[in-house]
C-alpha cells in the first residue's frame, strides 16, 4: 500500500513528478518518490549511504559496483 502523498507528490513536487517522468519517458520510480517525499527522515541519510557504498573505498571499481547494483535490480524486476 502506498501513501497517496508519496504516489502523487505534494507541493512543488506534485508538479515535478510528471515532468521528471516525461523526461525519463516512464513513471518516476517509487524509490525516487519516497526519497523526495520527506528527505529529512529518509532521503538524505539513504543518499549518503548509497554514495558511501557506490563511491567509497572498495576493492571494486565504481563501474563494477554500478553493474552489480543494476544486475541485482534486474533480477528483482526493479527499475534501476
Amino acid at each position: 500500500m502506498r501513501l497517496e502523498k508519496v504516489r502523487r507528490g505534494q507541493g512543488i513536487k506534485r508538479l515535478l513528478f510528471p515532468i521528471m517522468g516525461w523526461k525519463i519517458r516512464t513513471r518516476l520510480p517509487d524509490v525516487v518518490r519516497t526519497l523526495l517525499y520527506r528527505p529529512e527522515i529518509f532521503g538524505r541519510a539513504y543518499g549518503r549511504w548509497i554514495q558511501a557504498v557506490l563511491r567509497g573505498p572498495s576493492p571494486w571499481s565504481v563501474w563494477e559496483r554500478e553493474l552489480f547494483a543494476s544486475f541485482t535490480s534486474r533480477c528483482n524486476e526493479c527499475v534501476f
